[in-house]
């Protein structure tokens, strides 16, 4: 198996909450690697804040732009140039939170916005509390209740969004990325400034640039389905395939070929079946 700049997923069980067990707004899914051996990947940007619980001895260590951090970090939205290591037998519980439910959980700073921070500089000493109760569990359905639970109780701790910014956030994501906010705003009754700053001050990101990056995530899911960049130009609404180059650089650091075959995006199928398009041939659900 290559052990560096590449996953191969046979090795790898992956588990995903039950249907029953999911909270608005939120996905989970937990992995496995059960190879002894050193992985490095290129983790790919995604519309949503990401908690990667480390639940492995060895420790899982990542680096954006120079810096590194090992352990339970938190992946704002438009990370840039980031990759994540490790060595042995890892294992991890990654949490997808939308912006609007990232916002309720987390707060709104500038580090959430756009860079990686340790979980323990977000969640102080309940970050280690969670860890070691997430360690101690016994299965991944325990692990799962456990996380909702203590997420759930976390939901209630801030102010919501305005319903406004809520609605834009959720037409995003129905569009593809593919709307205007001059028609966000109309739609709900604010001016485009008004919309902007409201969105901004309370998701850590413009509109536009949130836009660009659901767009960006439908496309790059299409690339990695083996769909021809041209084609996936057209049908994410891109003017052309240099402008869908460009917007894959900005997101991702990589060409469009590149992120075809990246392997963060190799198991998305499988860990969020909800939110990731169904491609046939992919591999099927381990729950270890």
């Amino acid at each position: 198996m290559p052990s560096t700049g590449t996953l191969d997923w046979a090795w790898v069980d992956v588990a995903v909450p039950r249907p029953s067990g999911r909270l608005p707004g939120i996905s989970m899914a937990g992995f496995r690697h059960r190879a002894p051996v050193s992985v490095d990947i290129a983790m790919v940007a995604h519309p949503s804040v990401t908690l990667l619980i480390d639940l492995s001895e060895g420790g899982i260590v990542y680096d954006t732009h120079g810096r590194h951090q090992r352990g339970s970090v938190v992946i704002g939205l438009l990370p840039g140039d980031l990759r994540a290591a490790g060595r042995g037998k890892s294992e991890c519980l990654q949490i997808r939170l939308e912006p609007v439910a990232a916002a309720a959980i987390l707060g709104v700073s500038p580090e959430l916005s756009g860079a990686m921070v340790s979980l323990a500089d977000v969640w102080g000493r309940d970050a280690g509390r969670a860890e070691d109760r997430l360690r101690a569990a016994t299965s991944w359905d325990e692990r799962f209740a456990i996380a909702a639970e203590i997420l759930g109780r976390r939901l209630g701790t801030r102010p919501p969004v305005d319903p406004e910014v809520a609605h834009t956030w959720r037409r995003m994501l129905t569009s593809q990325g593919r709307v205007r906010v001059e028609g966000l705003a109309y739609e709900v009754g604010w001016s485009r400034k008004r919309l902007w700053s409201r969105f901004r001050s309370q998701l850590g990101i413009t509109p536009k640039r949130a836009a660009g990056l659901v767009r960006f995530d439908h496309a790059a899911h299409l690339l990695a389905a083996g769909h021809a960049a041209a084609g996936v130009a057209a049908e994410s609404g891109y003017v052309d395939q240099s402008h869908l180059h460009r917007e894959v650089k900005t997101f991702a650091g990589l060409t469009p070929t590149a992120v075809a075959t990246a392997p963060w995006l190799a198991i998305d199928d499988v860990a969020w079946p909800t939110s990731s398009p169904t491609v046939a041939g992919r591999p099927a659900l381990r729950l270890p």
